[in-house]
């Protein structure tokens, strides 16, 4: 009978999650500013996903006669010195700033999550140990680091990924931790610990969803973070390399021709420009959404 209790209380819970997810969506786009991250970060992501049905040239494809080229009908956003198209390889640039944000930023997610909730309900020296181990990791600033360790093992899309997620996992950890330290005490879990409920099965279902809505926001505010990393490593050469487009290497090249042509320059920085905008704008509403003291009822 307490299986079968427990699966209609599961079946039950499926709509109420999705009628979460839909409030949550209505109460970001009730504000100007949500609403414009809303918008910014969607087309952001399906510019990326569909960026081979959308860009209409091959972001490849020499054309040497068409270099230098304003924009036009024919090539929205100009040409390099190559020919190539601009507004092209843009929307494949930011094919790796998705890749590169959706697993950096992901996997720093869960990993200070899980952190951050053992060290917040565990032992305290494992607290102590996890503090120790965030704080030093902390004290090296992310370009000092990422150029220093990508100079050493040669440009690598991979590496960048690597070097983000060790800085960032304190962030998430140290934020999981706080709220766990404030959740342990709290009544519904020590009600829960005198029904023999295991640390496990309190963390995951109890502490877990309290805590991963400010880790939410911290990830929507570290997205443009990693893509513009990436750009700056690529920008000096020690990212994605040539001829693969990013926007970085979008902007290296454009330097290197703007007394001819100032458009991919301009092309280039506009991504970095919209995508930080966007992505702040939805950490600043997600903020109102899951912390009720900022929370304004409109």
């Amino acid at each position: 009978m307490s299986e079968i209790a427990n699966q209609i209380a599961e079946t039950a819970t499926v709509p109420a999650k999705a009628e979460r997810k839909v409030s949550t969506l209505r109460m970001l786009m009730r504000t100007p500013q949500g609403a414009i991250g809303v918008i910014i970060v969607t087309l952001f992501f399906l510019s990326a996903l569909f960026a081979p049905w959308i860009a209409p040239y091959d972001p490849f494809a020499l054309n040497i006669p068409d270099r230098f080229q304003a924009p036009s009908w024919n090539h929205l956003l100009g040409t390099d010195q190559l020919g190539r198209d601009t507004f092209s390889r843009i929307l494949y640039g930011g094919r790796i700033a998705v890749q590169l944000a959706g697993i950096a930023v992901g996997a720093s997610l869960v990993i200070g999550l899980v952190l951050g909730m053992m060290a917040g309900y565990g032992p305290r020296w494992f607290d102590n140990l996890m503090l120790l181990i965030f704080d030093t990791i902390r004290s090296f600033p992310t370009i000092v680091m990422a150029m220093a360790v990508v100079s050493l093992t040669g440009p690598s899309l991979k590496m960048v990924i690597i070097i983000f997620i060790i800085n960032a996992v304190p962030g998430f950890g140290r934020i999981a931790r706080t709220q766990t330290l404030a959740l342990r005490n709290t009544d519904f879990i020590l009600a829960e610990r005198s029904l023999g409920a295991s640390s496990v099965l309190i963390l995951r279902r109890h502490i877990m969803p309290n805590v991963v809505g400010p880790l939410l926001i911290l990830a929507a505010m570290d997205v443009p973070v990693v893509i513009t990393v990436e750009a700056g490593l690529s920008f000096l050469g020690l990212g994605v390399l040539p001829p693969t487009p990013s926007w970085g290497s979008l902007l290296n090249e454009g330097f290197r021709i703007m007394r001819d042509t100032p458009w991919p320059v301009i092309a280039g920085g506009l991504p970095l420009v919209i995508t930080t905008l966007g992505f702040t704008f939805l950490g600043e509403a997600l903020r109102d959404v899951f912390d009720p003291k900022l929370r304004k009822e409109l």
